[in-house]
């Protein structure tokens, strides 16, 4: 997962440099002294926000405390460790004591907790009046092959996918909610709603083949018997052979997503 994360903040810096720039907009006129990362991950949100507001600090949450060690390592090596704070905690057992703070980052975080309204009222309580909570969640999950691989199997990859739909709507019954909603249900005030369209052509970043065979190999984990062995073998040629075939070597590779981003205001 670790892995995953940093590649996911690589190639899609441009995307995540283009909402961090639109969130510091919208604080232009609101003091930004502390950040609270949701969810930090490996802290992709949380040094792109240090980046945009100086002299910030951030407290990175998460419920793991492997990807916060991973964290800490990242923040010493951009010499910004003084600026960042970590809190273990489970949010669907309690939310911790942290102080009030400015602005809430919550990105594909919000839709794995088993009670996110209440989560969103803990939010509200922490932010200062004023403060602002920017949400961002997946509309579609990455895709990187062309639909005709030249391997016999066209259509792979919304194969993979729509394999996976299933098992994610009954294990994360909240990915896709109506978050618009359930803000101003928790008392926020909805300042704007946007969507981003990330469709990557080449030239791709460096690192497109590693993420792109760090997402299939996560899917790949998760597909036994609900695809055919030829899907599955096909799939395992892509993620693991160091030929013309991988994902690794191929010059015909994507990368196309879409997220929402809910920016809202605590009265």
């Amino acid at each position: 997962m670790a892995e995953l994360l940093d590649l996911d903040a690589e190639v899609l810096h441009s995307y995540l440099s283009e909402v961090t720039a639109w969130i510091h907009e919208m604080t232009a006129d609101l003091p930004s002294r502390r950040i609270l990362d949701l969810g930090s991950g490996t802290g992709t949100g949380a040094f792109a926000l240090l980046q945009r507001f100086e002299g910030t600090e951030v407290i990175a949450l998460d419920i793991s405390a492997q990807l916060l060690s991973h964290l800490r390592d990242k923040a010493r090596v951009l010499g910004v460790a003084d600026r960042v704070r970590t809190v273990q905690a489970d949010l669907d057992a309690a939310w911790p004591a942290i102080d009030t703070v400015d602005l809430v980052w919550a990105s594909s975080s919000l839709h794995h907790m088993a009670d996110p309204d209440r989560v969103l009222t803990e939010v509200f309580a922490a932010l200062r009046p004023g403060g602002l909570l920017a949400v961002v969640e997946m509309d579609s999950f990455p895709r990187f092959l062309p639909d005709d691989l030249g391997l016999g199997r066209p259509g792979l990859e919304a194969r993979c996918h729509a394999a996976l739909a299933e098992g994610r709507a009954a294990e994360l019954p909240h990915l896709g909610s109506d978050w618009g909603s359930r803000l101003s249900q928790a008392g926020f005030t909805i300042e704007a709603e946007r969507p981003f369209a990330i469709d990557l052509t080449p030239p791709l970043p460096t690192s497109t083949g590693r993420y792109a065979r760090a997402s299939l190999r996560r899917i790949r984990s998760n597909l036994d018997g609900r695809m055919s062995a030829d899907d599955l073998a096909t799939l395992e040629t892509l993620i693991d052979s160091y030929g013309p075939d991988g994902v690794l070597q191929r010059d015909d590779l994507t990368v196309r997503t879409a997220r929402t981003v809910w920016v809202a205001r605590r009265p």
